[in-house]
Formats: structure tokens, sequence, C-alpha cells
């Protein structure tokens, strides 16, 4: 997982973490003044429902991890959940090691499939002697975060492909697609678009003579635009003209630039070839996939700074330099 996602998922954490150590602390005092009675804690925890309300389900554990209650949720009792063994479930390894409050990692729930957490807490007696565990569950799609937009860190990275190809990879030898027979058409007519009609993210398919294209006015649905497309200027007639955005990570007069180097890369060499080759105009990344199956995601500077002797040279072709976590 890159860095800045970590860290972002970290933060989310750590603020879940606070919202729930005080109320969760309060029930476990709770269950604790009328342990064990099964049917006093869970009259206990359908109160709890009101401290916790984006909880899923509620539920106490006896000392050996077993389910003394059933499961509480908004919804009301699912007693099917009573006597289950939670012993070996990962999300209670923490509290099972004597961490009083342990919030888990998400993992999938059994039953719904979905993105969970799980939040542990120690009941303790008067004397500090560990009781059982309150557990709740959280289900992430209902958890009310304020979830920044994570941004994508700018680095080079670098992604293999299919190693059957990579074994192969001198066996076979670039044929010259319609796309590649009217190149020079083609990429004018694809820096129109970008230029003028509002297309931000635009990835070429020499091999298979095609293009996907992402729209500011549309940017929900991408368009498929095969070669006889892509070889008609009229088209630009059914497309409404659009300023560039001033908030695009590339200058207007550099994206000439790439899609040209990306034709450079295109008849580089016979055996290492582009096949496929992208620009987003607002994070400035050009995408790249490799006859070796080797992918690239770099920025368009640096991109350009390349020339095509760096590419035929390269042994990071096939993406091995662990840079693409």
């Amino acid at each position: 997982m890159a860095k800045a996602l970590q860290t972002a998922v970290a933060r989310q954490r750590m603020l879940l973490s606070s919202r729930l150590a005080s109320p969760m602390r309060r029930l476990a005092k709770d269950c604790a003044a009328v342990w064990p009675e099964r049917k006093a804690l869970e009259q206990v925890l359908e109160r709890g429902l009101e401290l916790l309300p984006y909880s899923k389900y509620l539920f106490i554990l006896d000392q050996s991890a077993r389910q003394i209650t059933s499961n509480i949720s908004h919804k009301g009792q699912l007693p099917e959940n009573f006597d289950r063994d939670r012993s070996e479930r990962p999300y209670l390894a923490d509290a099972l090691a004597g961490e009083k409050f342990s919030l888990s990692n998400a993992y999938i729930s059994r039953n719904a499939r979905r993105p969970t957490l799980t939040a542990a807490r120690h009941i303790l007696d008067k004397d500090d002697r560990l009781l059982g565990y309150l557990g709740v569950d959280f289900d992430l799609r209902e958890l009310p975060l304020t979830r920044e937009v994570y941004q994508q860190e700018e680095k080079w990275m670098q992604i293999k492909g299919d190693p059957a190809i990579r074994g192969g990879l001198f066996m076979q030898q670039r044929i010259d697609s319609a796309m590649d027979e009217r190149i020079d058409e083609v990429l004018d007519l694809i820096v129109e678009l970008v230029e003028v009609h509002g297309v931000f993210h635009a990835k070429l398919h020499f091999s298979s003579s095609r293009a996907t294209l992402w729209l500011l006015d549309d940017p929900f649905r991408y368009r498929i635009l095969d070669i006889e497309d892509l070889t008609d200027p009229g088209i630009c007639l059914a497309w409404k003209q659009h300023a560039y955005p001033a908030d695009a990570e590339i200058p207007i007069e550099r994206v000439k630039d790439v899609f040209h180097t990306l034709r450079d890369l295109r008849f580089m060499d016979e055996t290492i070839y582009l096949r496929a080759g992208s620009l987003n105009i607002f994070n400035g990344t050009v995408g790249l996939n490799f006859s070796c199956d080797g992918s690239h995601y770099m920025h368009w500077s640096e991109f350009l700074d390349k020339d095509v002797g760096f590419w035929v040279g390269t042994g990071n072709l096939e993406g091995n330099n662990g840079n693409a976590d």
C-alpha cells in the first residue's frame, strides 16, 4: 500500500478510536455491574446502541472469547450468535493479548461480505480482574468519518505484468496496426480533443487501434473510439468545445509533446515497444504499457525528460524496481 494511503487510513483509525474509547469504557462498566446475567447484559447492550449509533452489532464474550449474549443490532437481537467461539478471530488478537481497548484492521465480514472493523474492550471487575470482552462491529460504509480525498503520490511506479508474456518476449515482434499506419492523423485528432473539446483522460491502445476517452462534461462514462473515428476530424463537430482547464497539471502546450513521445515509444524497437499509453491532464500522469506487459506511471515532466534511448536501454520495462507498492 502506498505510504500516503497508509497515512490516510491511519488518520481515520485514530479518529474512530477517539470516538469509541469513552462510550465503550462506560458500557464495559455497566456490563461488569450485571455480570454474568445474559438478559441483563443484553439490556445494557441495547441501551449502548444509543451511545454507538453507527455500530452494526454489539456482543459480549467471556474470558475464553465465547459469546454469552445475542448479537444486538438496531434491528433487534440475533440469538443465533450465542455461544459462538470467537477466540481464533484475528480482530480479537490484540484484546486477547492484553490490550484493554483495541480496534482491528479492516476485514471482510463472514456473512455480509463487506469491509468491517471490530472494536474490543476489556470488561473488568472492581479489582481490575478480567471478566470478559465487549465487542462492537462496524460496517465501513455506515461510518460517518470525514474522509479526505486520497491523493496519489507523485512518483514513478513500475508494475510487473503477466510472467507468461515476459517469458515469451523475444519470440514476438511488433506488427503494424491500423493505428500505426495513420498514427500522425490519430495523434493530431487526440491532441485537438484534449486541448479544445474537454477530454481530460485519453488512452491510446496502439495494438488494437482504439482509444478510450473521459470528458469533463460527462466524467463517469468513457467513450471508445475505433480507427474510423480516430481518423475522421469531422467527429469534432459532435463534441462541445471546452476551455482547457486552468487547474490541469500539465500545461496545454506540452500535451502534444506527450502524445508524440508515445508515438516514438511505439516504434522504438521491433521487440520492445509500447502497446498502450495514456495521459490524465489533472494529475499529470502518463501511463505506459509495453510489449513485455510491464506498466509504468510517471509525471509528464519526468516522462518527457527521458529520450527513447533510455527506454530501449533500461532493464526496468518489466517494472521490477520495487516502487509499485
